[in-house]
């Protein structure tokens, strides 16, 4: 996995609305420099963003108030890596039918809100994360979305016992259904930061 050092990397985390902080903390403990990220500039100033989990249809109005959605598309088709968590990967996917707003898009999936049920039914569960080292992702799932359909070429990440699809990677993007910044594994904010990482080296590599 490629290390990150806090002078390399400035990740931003979308503030609108949702469990931000929490992922800042992530990063930061994860060897990245982290923001938060509410305005047109601090996106542009971003190598990578992540679209935190919260209320899906507060966080797509409130990206169109700010002035933040058409250029979020524009980077996206350009490479840049965002990753949604929970209520994010709700917006990173081409088709959300009981959304009641336009998703950001990005990833060719059908993702369903609030699947399992309400805040009662929520649930933890060990899962097995594509390429993951150090054994099973213990992973909290809140009111959490379910992808219901993906596209051939989108990589199936992460699924339930039931084999129900709950995370993808898609090129320069991720998609998680659940919650992993209440937890204190770190792992898949470092597999964000290397990818990341990956990115800058590339959009580097060609200037």
């Amino acid at each position: 996995m490629v290390e990150a050092h806090s002078n390399d990397l400035l990740i931003g985390v979308l503030a609108l609305q949702g469990d931000f902080k929490e992922h800042i903390n992530m990063l930061v403990d994860s060897g990245a420099d982290a923001i938060e990220v509410r305005t047109y500039n601090e996106l542009e100033s971003v190598d990578g963003l992540i679209i935190p989990g919260g209320e899906s249809t507060t966080i797509a109005r409130l990206l169109i108030a700010y002035d933040l959605m058409d250029l979020l598309r524009f980077k996206i088709n350009l490479s840049f890596p965002v990753w949604g968590t929970c209520a994010g990967a709700i917006l990173l996917a081409d088709s959300a039918p009981d959304l009641d707003r336009p998703t950001i898009g990005g990833i060719p999936m059908t993702i369903k809100r609030n699947a399992f049920g309400t805040q009662v039914d929520s649930f933890e569960t060990d899962l097995q994360f594509l390429d993951l080292e150090g054994g099973d992702y213990h992973a909290v799932f809140i009111r959490a979305p379910l992808i219901t359909d993906i596209a051939a070429d989108v990589e199936v990440a992460a699924c339930l016992s039931n084999g129900e699809i709950v995370a993808v990677i898609n090129k320069n993007l991720m998609a998680t259904c659940f919650h992993p910044e209440i937890t204190e594994d770190t792992r898949l904010h470092r597999k964000f930061i290397e990818l990341v990482t990956n990115y800058k080296i590339k959009k580097s590599s060609k200037v």
